[in-house]
Parts: structure tokens; C-alpha cells; sequence
């Protein structure tokens, strides 16, 4: 029961989610004359065959599933499910499977030991899964090359929540229907509505529910198991409501690899992810073990000892002797006996009926017969409710094909899209098998014709479910509304009628009546309080708009300019500073003195309002403000907040005495938006464009900036705002951070002194490799000279190991990103090269009599003292030379 013998190259790819497996398997395969994939799941398959699509053109990429056959003449490129997928050896150049590790799976799991024993490339076969399986694979595939990768994003347990505290963004498992509808009732009361996702959907309506939560209309999403296989969604936590299943036989605990492919939904790509449980549900022991939360963090998995294996090619010359070749055991201890699946449960059934026995008495029928009970039994009525379907087809099908105009009547009559949820289903989960029983090639006269009826009918139905789904789970206002109330509510869409109504989404929340927002009469009581909530939050957002309109209309378009409002190349008015950096008092230029007292005030108001539009993305700067103020901060962290503040959002960690910070106020800092990193403090919302632009152009911070604010950018003499030296590049403060964390947390795995570094997570954030050491060795790593191999070895050099000692605050003199250069001792400065940069070696010391001793520091010389930079500062238009010239 081994691998069939082939030339071809067989390499395994093994891993956790978010490891871009996936997509490594299209890069290859579109890379080779000919190729397949074969996925677990139909709506994975079409997802993929988009993508090929786009690449290939229509006319070569074919999609092949047991509902759905799109192949156009000569397509080199097929994108199929598992079943589907060709079992010959040679026909493509690239063939790969993905999952592999659903092998070990009692209903489907024989499928997959099949494709991953007989389907091979000419060129490539490549063999994507979970690391649980690798050992089987090695077993099973003489000469395979196994090759593991690396998640790009973390995996953190975030405890228990309560379903009013889930983050935005969360995703909520659960594994049952009624358990699914239970939570998405509850989210849709309480936070505006939730998209499910269930097994029982079809295709269409899961990718119409997952575009529900992706387009970000609602924030939640409830779903069973099956968000877990191959559902690419911008989850940031998954909770999950149970950690039990029926598994078909028994209701049990689900098992660490299984938590963790559902788990593994969070985070996307090198955005990291939580996950945890629902507190306050029906589930008396809803929590984790900590072996189990280890597992998952550290995706480190048991093993599995068998796959399931099943004969694929039995003999057809009786029915009795093709149950037999069906329940045959392997032979090879890595594999074990597939427990009986539904078809052969309806074979078995179906073989009791002596008319069926006596029809099926050639190969040719034996073999028919099989094949029809193979139809998957998408109503879920289990195997003695399925076979009596079976058993009317069979009775249709034995003596030919069946008739269109009997085809088309079934599935007219499947086509009412009146009805409750479950009604739909019903009917979704029928049109499905008809759809499958119009893609056999034999079965149905017209068939490309039935087929396209069939699939008409299904998209019919998976929107009238999706519309019924939204209708029952969402309430659009309140998810509106509640998003207004959360982190992300400057990015809500907020517009302003013409006539003053206040629109949030497309919802109506109220009116202004000059400045004064009111609220809609019609709403109910508790629609009432969160629109009042959103009003607050919105209100500053909302008077700008109408400022805006009114400094328009009665002034033209404005402009900020340090230390003014502009018109052009005229001042309207002037910025005085107060205490606080991020707040100005607006002040009318004297040209604007001749309008009369009440339109002086209206115009100050909406230049207030209109400048507080504009200084919206200072908020997090304001919040350490705000931080700063509050008498529970401690002396502390009020000089450190003010720090920060001096510092526009960045500070290195020496000079913000965090030392002095007692570890019960850190969490306060947190809050704030501040990040402790090993070697800055920092805000990363003040890491973006808009704020660092803001500050630049005000005249706030005056080093230079780069605009983009990229990843990583090329070094320069002085190193922009927002970002730390690397070498001879740059790179952001939060993406430095996160490199330190990953080379610590490689260094806590390591549990030794020395220690391995993956420069991969750099490389793919655009730092070059030679920069990559220069960088950490600001944080205390240091490499080791790397071992040459033996003479007359041969094989790969020794990977580069390190160590890592604390950094000394005192040695980081020429490396700030975020204060301004000091000048530095001429007996501390490194002798440069012909380029500009630092020669390795001591630092040179001024001659002086006698040696002093090598721990000594040297002689503490006056710095040199640098010239200052003249700022040449632009005179302001200190009149209008006429006051009808500014309203022009």
C-alpha cells in the first residue's frame, strides 16, 4: 500500500495555518506547463480557480467538483475537489493536494490516502498539510522531501470573554445549528448582527455571508468547524462557544490540532491573532488545559499513527465481491481499514433488495450502481433516509438515462424561494444532489442544459437564504451604530445632507440644527441611547463637515501652514500655541475685523470646528495628553507621558526612565496606545502617514520625514521620524519591535545560550540581509563566527547561531530614530570608511599620559560644539488689502 513508483520530484510542505502553503502551490503550479490541485472543500476550489483564472485566462484553467464542471477545450490548469481530482500518474506536470492531513478523517479520510499514494506530477507533486502527518508521509512516499513552514503571524490565548466584551473582528465557533443561531440571535440584539457560516450552506451563500462580515458590514461571524478548512477571513480572535462535537459516533472533546486548524483562523499573514472561549455559556468546563494552549501557541502536535485507507479500484464482477474488495484491510501498518461510509452503507442497504441484485448482475451495472451510490448525501439525513433516494434513482438510471423533461420538473419544483431558513436549506441541500446528478456524463440526456438549470436554481436560492440569514442575524443600525461606538469608528463613513441629516453608513442617526446634533425622533428606546453614543462619538467628525461646507462657501479652500490657517498664499488666521502641542486657539487676522461681532463669532466657530477636522489624526497624541492629566497616573508616568509627548509619539527606552514606572501602572500605558519595545517606547497609531504628515507640515516635529512611512527605506544622513538605523537601512519603530520579539522568543525556545535566527520574517519586510545583524546587535545579539566544514565535507554550512547579552544604554549614540542627533565625543567617535560608514573596531581615544585601566571609561572631553541650523521662516500676510479681496 506505498506510493506508486514515479521520476517525479515529491515534496511535502508542511505546517501550520497562515503559512501561505496555498499559495506557494500556485506559485509552482502556474509556473509549470500543465497542472492540478485538489482541495477539501468546493468553495476553496472556486477561490483558487478565480485566482489561476486571472493569471492563466479562462481558456486554460478548468474547475471540476462533484456539483460544478467548468472545462473549457484544452485546459492545461485544473482546480478541483479531492474526489474529483484525477488519480493517473504523469498527465500534468504539477500535481498537488492540500490538507493531506484529512486522511486520517473516518468519512473522507480513504480519498485522501488515495491522492496521496497515486496522484503524481510528471515534473512536481506537492503534498500540503498539517506537521501531525509528516511521519506517515515519510513512510508512505519513498524519497519525499519535507520541507516545514513557518507561521508568518502569532497565535495568543486571550482567556474567556463575554459575548458583550468580544473584540471586533471575532469570529464564533460553535458545533451545532441550534448553538450557531443561539449566538448569532444574541450578537444581533447586542452588537448589530453577525454573518454564520455552516457546513449545510451552499457555496454561494457561505461567500455571500463571509462578504457580509469581510466588507466589514457587520463585525462578528458565527460558524461552525468548517470556518476552519481553507476560509481566508480577517479574523483577529476566535471564540469558541464549545470544545465538544459529534463526531458521528460520540460527542467529544475536540483535539488539540483540531482547535488549532480552527484557532488558526485569527491573524492574517503578519497580522497576529487571540484565542480563547466564551464565558457565561451553557458549557459548564468551556476553558482550555494548559497543555492544550501550549499546543496551540507553539503548534506542536501528537503525531498521527494511521490514515484511513479504502481499495479505489475493487472488481465489479458481483456485488458481493465488490462489498468485499471494499471492506478488504491493508496490508501496511500505516494504514488502517476506513470505518463504512454512507455509500457503502447504501450499497450494503441497497444489496438487501433482491430486484436490485438481480438488476446488477453484469460488471457494467455493478459498476453503475456503485457509482450512484456515491451520491453524497448533501441533505444529511443519514444513510437509511439516503439510500431510499438511491434506490429511486437507481430505478431510473439502471436501464439508461434519465429524461430532461424529468429533470427539468424536479428542479422547477425546487426553485420557490419562499420560506423560512430551514425551508431553504432543504431545498438548498436537494438542488445540490440534482446538480450533482446533472454532472455525470451518463446519467442525464441535455445535460449541459440540466446542469446550468440546476446551477441557476442554486444561485437562486443561495440568495434568497443569504437575504433571510441577513434579515434574521443583522440588524444594520445598531451594527452601524455599535461600530460607532468601538476602536474603529473614524473609519465609519459619516456624510451630511444637504438638508442637515446625519447619515452613518447609510443609516439615518438624526440631525444638526446649526451646530446642535439631534437625534431621530423614531428610534426606539434602546436605538435611542446608541445613537446618542455615536453622536458623541461622531459630533467633532459631523460640526467639521458643516464648518467645512460654511468656510467653503464664505472663504474657498483652506490650508494648514505652521502657525496658520491659509488661503492660498493669504493667512485667515492665526494658530497661537497653548500648553497643549496638539491644540491652538483661532484667532482672526485683523482683515477680517470689519465683519460685525455675530459673523466674527460664526466664522471663529467654524475655523474651530474645521481645524479640529483636520487635527483628527493627533488623537493618539491628545490621549497621552489626556493621560497625563489624570491624577491616578502617578508622578511617574506623567513625566513619562510628557516625555512622549515632547517626543512626538517615540522615545528610546533609556531616556524614558521606564525603571522608575512601578509594573501596576504599565498596564495604564497600554491603554494609552503605548508600546514598551526593547529598545523604544512609542505609539504605533502615531507610526502612520497621516499623523507624522500632520506634525511635519505644522511645524511640530521638524526632522525629516518620509511620507509613505514603508516597512523599511533606505538610509540616510539623518534618519526620518518614526524610524530606528539598520545598517545602511531604515526601518519602522513597531516593525524593529517585532523582529526583537520574534529573535527573543527564538532565543527562549532555544533554552541555551546560543541560539538559531530566521532572517525570513525580515527579509519579507523588504531589510536586506546584511542590515538584519546591524539591527540586532542594538538589542543585545550578537552572531557567532559561523563553523567552516570539515576539509573533504560535504552538505549545507552550519546555520549561524548567536548570543544575546543586554544591551548597554551607554554605546547607542549614533543610532536614534526618533530625537534629535546629539553631538558626539570626539574620543567616542568610530574612524568611517570612504562611503560614510562605521569602521568596526574600537573607538579611538585621545593620547594621554600613562594607560588608564581597560574598564576605565576615558576622559569625559567638552563636546563639540555644532553651529546652530538658521531657520529661515516665511513672513506671513499679515493684512488683505482689502477685506473683499478674502471673500473673492
Amino acid at each position: 500500500m506505498t506510493s506508486r513508483a514515479s521520476d517525479s520530484r515529491v515534496r511535502a510542505v508542511l505546517g501550520p495555518t497562515n503559512t501561505g502553503k496555498t499559495h506557494l502551490a500556485i506559485e509552482r503550479m502556474c509556473g509549470h506547463s500543465s497542472g492540478a490541485i485538489g482541495f477539501p472543500l468546493r468553495l476553496l476550489a472556486r477561490e483558487v480557480y478565480d485566482k489561476v483564472r486571472a493569471i492563466k485566462g479562462d481558456a486554460q484553467v478548468a474547475l471540476i467538483t462533484g456539483e460544478e464542471r467548468i472545462e473549457p477545450p484544452g485546459a492545461r490548469y485544473l482546480l478541483c475537489t479531492a474526489e474529483a481530482m484525477p488519480r493517473s500518474a504523469g498527465e500534468r506536470a504539477f500535481v498537488a493536494l492540500d490538507e493531506v492531513q484529512i486522511a486520517a478523517d473516518r468519512e473522507r479520510g480513504h480519498i485522501f490516502t488515495d491522492r496521496l499514494l497515486h496522484a503524481r506530477g510528471r515534473e512536481e507533486t506537492m503534498l500540503l498539510g498539517s506537521a501531525t502527518v509528516e511521519p506517515l508521509v515519510k513512510a508512505l512516499v519513498p524519497g519525499v522531501e519535507v520541507a516545514g513552514r513557518p507561521r508568518f503571524s502569532t497565535l495568543t490565548h486571550a482567556g474567556s470573554a463575554k459575548l458583550s466584551r468580544l473584540p471586533p473582528r471575532s469570529a464564533v465557533v460553535a458545533f451545532s445549528v441550534e448553538e450557531v443561531y443561539r449566538v448569532a440571535e444574541l450578537l444581533r440584539r447586542f452588537r448589530g448582527g453577525a454573518a454564520v457560516v455552516m457546513g449545510a450552506l451552499s457555496p454561494e451563500t457561505r461567500n455571500r455571508q463571509v462578504e457580509l462580515f469581510q466588507s466589514g458590514e457587520v463585525d462578528y461571524i458565527v460558524a461552525t468547524d468548517a470556518i476552519g478548512m481553507g476560509l481566508n477571513l480577517d479574523v483577529t480572535h476566535v471564540a469558541f462557544a464549545s470544545l465538544s462535537k459529534f463526531d458521528g459516533i460520540k460527542q467529544r472533546r475536540l483535539w488539540p490540532a483540531e482547535m488549532a486548524q480552527i484557532a488558526g483562523r485569527a491573524g492574517r499573514h503578519h497580522q497576529d491573532g487571540t484565542f480563547g472561549v466564551l464565558s457565561g455559556g451553557r458549557a459548564q468546563d468551556l476553558s482550555f488545559t494548559e497543555e492544550e494552549i501550549y499546543a496551540i501557541e507553539q503548534h506542536r502536535f501528537a503525531p498521527l499513527t494511521r490514515l484511513f485507507w479504502r481499495e479505489a479500484e475493487p472488481r465489479f464482477t458481483s456485488v458481493e465481491t465488490l462489498i468485499d474488495d471494499l471492506e478488504r484491510k491493508p496490508n501496511s501498518p500505516h494504514l488502517a481499514a476506513a470505518p463504512e461510509a454512507i455509500d457503502l452503507a447504501v450499497l450494503k442497504r441497497l444489496a438487501e433488495d433482491p430486484a436490485i441484485r438481480a438488476d446488477a448482475r453484469t460488471p457494467g451495472q455493478v459498476r453503475r450502481l456503485w457509482e450512484v451510490c456515491q451520491l453524497p448525501d448533501f441533505r444529511q439525513q443519514g444513510a437509511e433516509m439516503h439510500a431510499r433516494f438511491v434506490a429511486r434513482l437507481w430505478s431510473d438510471l439502471k436501464a439508461g438515462h434519465l429524461g430532461a423533461d424529468f429533470v427539468a420538473a424536479r428542479i422547477a419544483d425546487l426553485g420557490e424561494v419562499r420560506g423560512d431558513i430551514d425551508t431553504l436549506q432543504g431545498r438548498l441541500a436537494a438542488i445540490r444532489s440534482w446538480a450533482y446528478i446533472c454532472q455525470r456524463p451518463d446519467w442525464v440526456l441535455a445535460r449541459d442544459e440540466m446542469a446550468a438549470r440546476a446551477r441557476a436554481v442554486e444561485a437562486k436560492l443561495s440568495d434568497a437564504l443569504h437575504q433571510r440569514l441577513t434579515e434574521r442575524f443583522v440588524n444594520r443600525r445598531t451594527a452601524v451604530l455599535m461600530k460607532a461606538q468601538g476602536k474603529d469608528a473614524g473609519l465609519l463613513r459619516v456624510t451630511l445632507e444637504d438638508d442637515g441629516r446625519v447619515l452613518v453608513e447609510g443609516q439615518e442617526i438624526g440631525h444638526l440644527e446649526g451646530f446642535r446634533f439631534v437625534v431621530d425622533a423614531t428610534a426606539g428606546h434602546e436605538d435611542r441611547k446608541l445613537m446618542l453614543a455615536a453622536a458623541e462619538k461622531h459630533l467633532p467628525t459631523l460640526l467639521a463637515a458643516r464648518a467645512d461646507a460654511l468656510v467653503t462657501r464664505e472663504l474657498g479652500d483652506l490650508s494648514l501652514a505652521p502657525g496658520a490657517i491659509m488661503r492660498g498664499d493669504q493667512t485667515v488666521a492665526r494658530l497661537e500655541p497653548t500648553k497643549s502641542p496638539t491644540r491652538f486657539r483661532v484667532v482672526l487676522e485683523r482683515a477680517l475685523g470689519a465683519l460685525d461681532h455675530a459673523g466674527r463669532q460664526r466664522l471663529t466657530e467654524a475655523l474651530e470646528h474645521w481645524l479640529e477636522g483636520q487635527l483628527a489624526p493627533l488623537a493618539p497624541l491628545r490621549a497621552l495628553e489626556d493621560g497625563a492629566l489624570d491624577p491616578d497616573a502617578g508622578t511617574e508616568v506623567r513625566a513619562l507621558l510628557l516625555t512622549l509627548i515632547d517626543h512626538h509619539g517615540a522615545v528610546r527606552r533609556e531616556d524614558a526612565r521606564l525603571a522608575q514606572i512601578p509594573k501596576e501602572k504599565r498596564p495604564l500605558l497600554r491603554r494609552l496606545g503605548v508600546t514598551i519595545g526593547a529598545l523604544d517606547l512609542f505609539v504605533p497609531a502615531l507610526l502612520k502617514p497621516a499623523p507624522r504628515e500632520l506634525l511635519h507640515r505644522l511645524g511640530i516635529d521638524k526632522r525629516p520625514l518620509h511620507p509613505g512611512m514603508q516597512a523599511v527605506i533606505e538610509g540616510g544622513r539623518q534618519v526620518p521620524a518614526g524610524y530606528r538605523r539598520a545598517g545602511k537601512q531604515a526601518i519602522r519603530l513597531d516593525l524593529a519591535e517585532k523582529l526583537f520579539r520574534a529573535a527573543h522568543d527564538q532565543r527562549t525556545k532555544a533554552g541555551g545560550r546560543q541560539f538559531a535566527l530566521d532572517a525570513a520574517l525580515a527579509t519579507s519586510m523588504g531589510l536586506a540581509a546584511d542590515n538584519f545583524a546591524p539591527l540586532l546587535r542594538e538589542a543585545g545579539f550578537r552572531p557567532l563566527e559561523q563553523r567552516a566544514l570539515a576539509e573533504g565535507a560535504f552538505g549545507p554550512p552550519a546555520p549561524l547561531r548567536w548570543t544575546w547579552r543586554p544591551p548597554r544604554t551607554d554605546a547607542r549614540t549614533d543610532t536614534r530614530a526618533d530625537s534629535a542627533p546629539r553631538p558626539e565625543r570626539r574620543d567616542q567617535r568610530q574612524p568611517r570608511g570612504a562611503d560614510g560608514q562605521e569602521v568596526k573596531g574600537k573607538p579611538r581615544r585621545r593620547k594621554s599620559q600613562g594607560q588608564k585601566p581597560r574598564d576605565e571609561k576615558p576622559r569625559q572631553d567638552r563636546p563639540r560644539q555644532d553651529k546652530p541650523v538658521r531657520e529661515t521662516a516665511t513672513p506671513a500676510n499679515n493684512a488683505f488689502a482689502s477685506l473683499a479681496g478674502l471673500f473673492n
